[in-house]
């Protein structure tokens, strides 16, 4: 409360308390109620006939009170805040049941207090200040919705339609104030904010808000939310349409001041409804009902009867006629639960004797009472279900969204706490534009972009400055100065050379400093990685990049044992065992049938190995005879054919093509070795190798240029120098294209890519990203790329032995084949084996289990015996 205001109010409760020590008969006849707002307000025209017709229909219904006159001292507040605060405590000491009131929230601070000492219940139906709390104010009942809500549904609002700031305009009292502190809040929930905040005096002049609205003119964000009273709001918007900022790219977004005027005097005069087109504004949403429509039906002829004017009703008026019921619901439920009608001193005031007479202020001692059966309230009113939840606001705060179009609105939205915001149709923006305005533009202020540049020492090709002009040139560069000239407006900056230009800056340090504030963006080749992006925004990448390792390499000379290379160890030890594994199958098969593969066991063992192996050449000499031998022979002969191909086509890649070896195979051989690994200063190659892959700090070796590179891999971890250096592909590319020595070992490891930066939620990154990838589509990224980023001097040799090599994988399939083709057959010939020695074989008593236990020799004599041995033995005992 302004001290002002509380000298003001202490020096009139001594000169209202006239009568302040009598009692009121326990059970009245009439109940007095007294109200203050501004009758000559929009919300105070609507709401004096809402409550009128309130107190009559309630003094129609015999349920209601039970006999009892509901009664309603009505005081005009006439649009100042001091008679407000002197009308509020004329009815604190006339000991009313309750005040409906006051009409501000300004006013609603001050009374507030008192209604604590004197235990009044103080309803307001128009008083949204979020800070007007139930905790800090119990007494103090908000009978319509609260601003937080209104805040939480423009936050979403602006989150919907992709904007990240906001100007906030409003009255430079507590409702403004606060309400437009809600709405910071809530715009931060969903990473917005309110970029600029413009205060007017509660009595502005078309000067102050020509003044304000120039400064607006120049900020960067164009998403306007107009937080007024209504009484004297529109003259903004008239301002606005003559500085012509009601046009193409301006956002204007009004709480629900401007749908109460619109919803009161539609249609407006012409030059107001002009400058008014296309904005947004919210409505509390109140449901339809019978109640709702018989009170607007009948509302000509009570404003008629009132002598009121001509009007129509808003949703304050609503919101107004439903506090005159909670009151009346309360106040019989008060006198059904034996409520008593007593008032009483106040100690404390008391102790005050003889300031300015304020101890003849009482207390209501059943206020307490009366409160709860206001708070329990549970009722259908034309503004929807009346509950209250435990903080004091109406349960289901919801919001129209309107589009003002013509002469009124149209319901383009909704926006419930329960089910958040539901866009319904399109928009009409300021200007008569459908499409959805970017929401920002480079203000007019003179002011230019700081934009960092590293000043690098090697690698310039990317990025440098030349000595002599101070120009700074490069891929980089190019790939900026291409994607600004495609942007739709003009980019206004300056370029600032970061670095001290003897070594290479560092780029963590660079994206920090445009995090908070020191660059509004930094341009360069920096690395799009995890850490970074926590802190500010990145565009679209133009060029991929990735960290590799690069290591020295040395020609491998043919050897004694060159004809080993074509196949890995498991590869050779694998098809050993499958030539081997084919004599033996093929031994099985042919075995009772074929000469060749019968004989004394020395003999059978030598054919086994001489016909696996000669197979290789198909130089065997043994004729199968078997229908399954000759098919597996087939099989196995075509095996042999790839395999024979293969190792030639390798074998001659080996010997023909310059080999460059490595002990280096790539990041996992570096990584479990012990020797120190090279990397580029200002890289983020440091943090990765040390935070993300462990590898200790006192491995890791600073190299400043390509230089320095070739003389510490040369060197080499004995001499002093490095195993490896890992960088990014982009530089080592560039490095490899005249360092013949070197070659990357291993496949990339990381994928990333490099970007520009600009600090979270900044419009610009998405308008730049959107310019790379037309770049990117129409080849002119590609174009750049080759300028700056080919060079043809050196043709490295990269081919390594483990490329040309064959690996087991590759034959995997074949082999499998193969296997199962033999396990089949040899699985058939079990089975036609096992038949033929049932047939031929003599009957054994069952009972034998001697000669059962033989049976397996048997069958072992039956399978070495030729197969027409076998049937001449059996035609013999067939004959004996």
């Amino acid at each position: 409360m302004r001290a002002v205001e509380v000298l003001l109010l202490v020096l009139y409760l001594g000169v209202v308390s006239e009568g302040a020590g009598r009692n009121l008969p326990a059970r009245p006849s009439v109940v007095n109620i007294g109200t203050i707002f501004a009758f000559n307000s929009y919300i105070g025209r609507v709401a004096k006939v809402a409550i009128n017709a309130a107190v009559d229909d309630i003094n129609a219904d015999p349920t209601i009170l039970h006999g009892r006159k509901l009664v309603v001292k009505m005081q005009d507040a006439n649009f100042s805040g001091f008679l407000g605060i002197l009308e509020g405590n004329s009815n604190l000491h006339k000991q009313r049941f309750a005040i409906i009131g006051p009409q501000t929230s300004m006013i609603a601070h001050v009374l507030a207090p008192l209604a604590n000492e004197l235990q009044l219940p103080l309803l307001s139906f128009s008083a949204t200040d979020p800070t007007l709390s139930s905790l800090q104010f119990p007494f103090f009942v908000r009978t319509a919705q609260n601003d937080l809500f209104q805040m939480a549904a423009i936050s979403e609002m602006v989150d919907y339609y992709g904007w990240r700031e906001v100007i906030a305009i409003y009255i430079d009292n507590d409702h403004g104030r606060n309400g437009v502190a809600a709405l910071g809040d809530k715009l931060a929930e969903r990473r917005c904010r309110i970029s600029f905040k413009g205060p007017l005096v509660p009595r502005f002049n078309k000067s102050d808000v020509t003044d304000l609205l120039i400064k607006v003119s120049q900020e960067e964000s164009q998403i306007i939310v107009l937080h007024m009273e209504p009484d004297f709001a529109l003259s903004v918007f008239s301002v606005a349409q003559y500085l012509e900022m009601m046009g193409n790219g301006y956002v204007w977004i009004a709480t629900a001041w401007l749908s109460t005027i619109l919803d009161s005097l539609t249609p407006l005069d012409s030059d107001t409804t002009a400058s008014i087109q296309g904005v947004l504004t919210l409505r509390m949403h109140t449901p339809d009902s019978k109640k709702k429509s018989a009170l607007i039906s009948r509302w000509n002829e009570l404003t008629s009867k009132a002598s009121a004017g001509t009007f129509r009703l808003n949703t304050y008026g609503l919101y107004a006629y439903d506090t005159v019921w909670i009151l009346a619901h309360a106040i019989d439920a008060f006198f059904n639960q034996g409520g008593v009608v007593s008032f009483s001193n106040d100690s404390r005031l008391h102790n005050a004797e003889g300031i300015m007479n304020i101890e003849a202020m009482k207390i209501f001692n059943g206020g307490n009472l009366l409160l709860t059966n206001i708070k329990n309230t549970n009722m259908a009113g034309l503004s929807g279900t009346i509950q209250f939840d435990p903080n004091g606001n109406l349960v289901h705060p919801a919001y129209d969204i309107l589009n003002v179009i013509g002469t009124g609105t149209r319901e383009i939205g909704y926006w419930s706490n329960y089910s958040g915001l539901s866009i319904l149709r399109n928009v009409i923006w300021p200007g008569d534009y459908t499409m959805k305005p970017r929401g920002w533009i480079f203000p007019n202020n003179g002011r230019r972009l700081s934009i960092a540049v590293p000043n690098r020492v090697s690698y310039r090709e990317f990025v440098s400055q030349s000595n002599k002009t101070d120009m700074i040139k490069g891929y980089c560069m190019d790939v900026f100065f291409a994607a600004v000239s495609l942007l739709p407006y003009a980019l206004p900056y300056r370029l600032i050379p970061f670095g001290n230009g003897v070594e290479n800056p560092s780029y963590n340090e660079l994206v920090y400093l445009v995090s908070v504030g020191v660059y509004d963006a930094a341009i360069g080749d920096i690395a799009i990685v995890t850490n970074r992006t926590r802190i500010v925004d990145f565009t679209q990448p133009y060029i991929d990049s990735g960290l590799v390792v690069v290591a020295l390499v040395k020609k491998r000379d043919s050897s004694t044992f060159a004809f080993l290379r074509p196949f890995t160890v498991g590869m050779w030890g694998l098809t050993v065992v499958f030539f081997l594994i084919v004599g033996v199958v093929m031994w099985i098969l042919e075995h009772r049938i074929n000469d060749d593969f019968h004989g004394p066991p020395k003999k059978q063992l030598i054919t086994i190995f001489w016909f696996s192996f000669s197979t290789l050449f198909f130089a065997h000499r043994e004729k199968t005879k078997s229908t399954l031998g000759r098919l597996l022979l087939i099989l196995w002969l075509f095996v042999v054919l790839i395999i024979q191909s293969s190792y030639t086509a390798s074998l001659t890649s080996i010997l023909t093509v310059q080999q460059l070896s490595s002990p280096i195979k790539g990041i996992d051989s570096l990584m479990s070795s012990h020797e120190p690994i090279g990397y580029q200063v200002g890289s983020f190659a440091e943090n990765y190798l040390n935070e993300v892959l462990g590898i200790p700090k006192s491995r890791l070796k600073p190299l400043g240029s390509p230089e320095e590179y070739v003389h510490a891999l040369e060197l080499g971890p004995e001499n002093g120098g490095v195993a490896a250096v890992v960088d990014e592909q982009p530089y080592i590319e560039l490095f490899l294209s005249t360092q013949c020595n070197f070659a990357i070992r291993g496949q990339e490891f990381t994928k990333s890519g490099w970007g520009f930066v600009f600090p979270r939620d900044s419009p610009l990154a998405v308008d730049m990203s959107t310019a790379i990838l037309l770049l990117s589509e129409n080849g002119e990224l590609q174009r750049i790329h080759d300028k700056w980023l080919m060079r043809t001097a050196c043709i490295s040799k990269t081919d390594e032995l483990e490329s040309n090599q064959l690996h087991l994988k590759s034959f995997t399939g074949l082999f499998l084949i193969c296997g199962l083709a033999w396990f089949i057959a040899l699985l058939i010939y079990l089975f036609m084996l096992l038949h033929q020695f049932c047939w031929h074989s003599p009957e054994q008593p069952p009972e034998s289990s001697r000669l059962r236990s033989g049976c397996v020799w048997a069958f072992l004599s039956f399978f070495d015996e030729k197969e027409e041995d076998s049937r001449s033995k059996s035609k013999g005992r067939e004959v004996e």
